[in-house]
C-alpha cells in the first residue's frame, strides 16, 4: 500500500438513521418485513438461533430470562468513509459481534476479559456468512485512544466499547452482539448431547488441566479425557479445548479451535430433536448465561428460513502473512498486525469482496501509532 501521512480525522459517533437511508426507492410492507425478519436471522442460525429453535416450537421461552440491553445508537462510533461504504460495497451485509467472556460466574456484562471475539458477516441476498476471529491479544486502539490487548476493550467498557473498538480499527460498522460465559457454552453443549472434535497429543494433558480449573469455579464434576482422537467430547471437555494455547500455533491455534467448536455446535444442532434444542433454550436462558442486543420477539419471527444459512468461510484477524508478535513491555505478549492498514484491506475484501479498498482516515491514523508503538518489539 502507498505511503500516505494519515489526516487527523476523529470517527464519529453514529446518529440516528442518516439522510442517505431516505434517498433509497420506499419498498412495499411486505419487502420490508422480509428484510427485516432477514436482517439478525443468519448469525443466530449458526451460533445461538438453533439453541432457540425448541424453544419457539415448545413455546416456553421466557423472554425476560434473556440478558437484553439496548445500544444507544448515538454512542456507536462507525468512522465517516464507512457511512459511505454501508450504501455502496458494504450494502447487503451484516456484521455481528460475538464475544465469550472469561468468566464462570455469569459477570456478563463487562469487568471480564472476552477470551473469544468474532465477527459474523452475512450476505443477506445469499445467505453466506463469514467468521473472522479477531486474536484477543492483538495491540489495537481500545476506542479511548489507548493501545493495548484488543480484549481489554469489554472488560473496560462492556460491549459497547468492544464494538466501537471493531468498529474504529477494522472499518466496520457492527451495531449488535451476543455474549456468553463459559457456563452458557458448557451447557449448550450438554444440552445437545456434546459435539465430536478430534483431540491430538498435545491437547489431551492441557484439555483436562482446564477442566479442573473450570470444574472447580463452575462447581461441578468433569469427565477426564484419556484418549486422541475424533470423539464425543461433553460441554466442559469441549469448553476446555476451546481454552488451550500452550501448544503449537498458541493463540492463533486457540481462535482456530473456538470456530472448530462453534461449527461443531451448529452441525449438531441442525439434526437435534425439537425435545433437544427446547432443552438447550432452557440451558442457557434459565440460568441468565447469554447477553445481547439482539431482540428474542424478532428472533422468534425468524425461524422459517432456517435452511437458507451456510457459514462459508473462515479466518483470523490479524491475516496469517501480515502479523508478528512481541512483548510490549508492562503489556505483555501481543499480537502485532503489521500494518493495520493493509490488514484491514484483506477484511474488507475477504468479507465484502472489495479488492480495491482504501482504509479509512481514522485506520490510517491507528496504523501509524500501532507501527511505531511496536516496531522495537517485533519478535525476529
Amino acid at each position: 500500500m502507498a505511503t500516505k501521512k494519515p489526516v487527523k480525522k476523529k470517527p464519529v459517533k453514529r446518529e440516528e438513521p442518516v439522510s442517505k437511508k431516505k434517498k433509497k426507492v420506499p419498498a412495499s410492507a411486505k419487502e420490508k418485513a422480509r428484510k427485516k425478519r432477514t436482517k439478525i436471522f443468519l448469525f443466530i442460525i449458526e451460533i445461538f438461533i438453533l439453541i432457540i429453535m425448541g424453544v419457539v416450537l415448545y413455546g416456553v421461552l421466557k423472554v425476560e430470562k434473556v440478558g437484553k440491553v439496548d445500544l444507544p445508537k448515538e454512542d456507536i462510533v462507525i468512522n465517516p468513509e464507512v457511512e459511505e461504504k454501508i450504501e455502496t460495497t458494504m450494502r447487503g451485509y451484516r456484521n455481528i459481534a460475538l464475544f465469550g467472556v472469561d468468566s464462570t460466574t455469569g459477570a456478563l456484562t463487562k469487568n471480564t476479559r472476552s477470551d473469544t471475539i468474532m465477527i459474523a458477516s452475512i450476505n443477506l441476498d445469499t445467505g453466506e456468512c463469514r467468521l473472522v476471529s479477531v486474536y484477543r491479544d492483538t495491540y489495537l486502539n481500545l476506542s479511548n485512544d489507548s493501545y493495548n490487548k484488543c480484549n481489554a476493550a469489554y472488560a473496560k467498557g462492556g460491549p459497547m466499547q468492544a464494538i466501537n473498538m471493531l468498529n474504529m480499527n477494522l472499518d466496520l460498522n457492527i451495531t449488535d452482539f451476543v455474549t456468553v460465559g463459559f457456563a452458557g457454552l458448557s451447557d449448550t453443549i450438554d444440552a445437545l448431547g456434546g459435539i465430536m472434535i478430534d483431540v491430538d497429543e498435545a491437547e489431551l494433558k492441557h484439555i483436562n488441566n482446564y477442566q479442573i480449573c473450570m470444574a472447580e469455579d463452575l462447581k461441578r464434576s468433569y469427565t477426564p479425557v484419556t484418549s486422541t482422537g475424533y470423539q464425543l467430547l461433553d460441554g466442559l471437555q469441549a469448553t476446555a479445548y476451546c481454552r488451550i494455547r500452550y501448544t503449537s500455533g498458541d493463540d492463533f491455534k486457540r481462535a482456530e479451535r473456538q470456530r472448530e467448536v462453534l461449527m461443531a455446535i451448529a452441525e449438531k444442532a441442525k439434526t437435534a430433536s425439537p425435545s433437544t434444542l427446547n432443552s438447550v433454550a432452557n440451558a442457557i436462558f434459565d440460568k441468565d448465561e447469554i447477553y445481547t442486543s439482539l431482540d428474542v420477539a424478532e428472533i422468534l419471527e425468524l425461524l422459517g428460513e432456517i435452511t437458507r444459512y451456510e457459514i462459508v468461510d473462515q479466518a483470523g484477524f490479524p491475516e496469517d502473512s501480515m502479523r508478528a508478535t512481541g512483548t510490549i513491555g508492562s503489556k505483555g505478549s501481543c499480537v502485532i498486525p503489521v500494518s493495520l492498514a493493509d490488514n484491514v484491506q484483506w477484511l474488507h475484501e475477504f468479507l465484502f469482496k472489495d479488492e480495491t479498498y482504501t482504509p479509512s482516515d481514522a485506520v490510517l491514523e491507528y496504523s501509524e501509532k500501532v507501527r511505531s508503538d511496536t516496531s522495537g518489539y517485533i519478535n525476529k
